[in-house]
């Protein structure tokens, strides 16, 4: 694989994907076109040099916040999109190994039969060898997001960044969806996320994230090249850290 010339902006980060993300136009499940695009975004911002952890939800599939829908318990309902994220982490690491970028699926639910299961320790031997690793099931409990995964997984691997990835360009004052008008930051601090109670990402994820510093970039996906460019070093979308904010 070819090395960039430029060191990447950061050493190491954790990538947050949806499953929905997965879904391209349709209502549910994997559309393989898709898993393919997202697959070759990924390689892109690889092949910059950068070491990168993948945490990928399960709502294309099965989502158990949703549980009181199906009659299910909450707990038996969150196991059950645990289950979900670690189709889609095998389906990743699957698409991107096919294309000849290394990469393993770990799952912090013991399933071994299908999956590596997550240990710090062999996550950070499998980065340091060259390969993504795409964390499943959450953090392997209930009543806790894959936004909060996200952020104790980036901990854990000593991460720079945590690259939220969205179907809006960043974060707004307001929801954009309800109206014209919305204003899009480009830098907003922690403090500022979790007075307004924006809901770009779980509230608990930006707790810990402020805990120790580590910046979350929350950038359109749907837009090619925005995580290489991320990578790179590119302004793009909005950065919540300890700055203050400004539009």
């Amino acid at each position: 694989m070819p090395r960039p010339n430029k060191s990447p902006r950061f050493e190491r980060i954790v990538l947050k994907l949806s499953g929905e993300s997965l879904m391209g136009k349709r209502s549910g499940g994997i559309d393989p076109p898709r898993l393919k695009d997202m697959a070759s975004e990924i390689q892109s911002a690889h092949r910059l040099g950068v070491k990168m952890g993948i945490v990928i939800g399960g709502g294309n599939i099965f989502r158990g916040i949703k549980s009181s829908e199906y009659t299910i318990g909450r707990v038996t309902a969150d196991y059950m999109g645990m289950l979900a994220t670690v189709i889609n982490a095998l389906a990743l690491s699957e698409v991107l190994n096919a294309a000849g970028t290394p990469a393993t699926a770990m799952s912090a639910l013991s399933i071994d039969r299908a999956v590596e299961t997550y240990t710090r320790e062999k996550a950070l031997t499998h980065l340091d060898q060259g390969r993504i690793v795409i964390f499943a099931s959450g953090t392997g409990n209930p009543f806790f997001t894959t936004d909060t995964a996200a952020s104790l997984r980036a901990m854990e691997i000593n991460a720079q960044a945590i690259l939220k990835a969205t179907q809006v360009d960043g974060v707004y004052d307001r929801d954009p969806a309800l109206g014209p008008g919305a204003k899009l930051y480009s830098k907003i601090s922690y403090n500022q996320v979790l007075q307004d109670r924006l809901k770009v990402i779980d509230l608990t994820a930006i707790s810990m994230a402020m805990e120790q510093q580590i910046p979350i970039i929350v950038f359109n996906v749907g837009k090619r090249g925005n995580i290489a460019k991320i990578v790179s070093g590119q302004t793009v979308g909005t950065t919540i850290a300890g700055e203050g904010d400004e539009r």
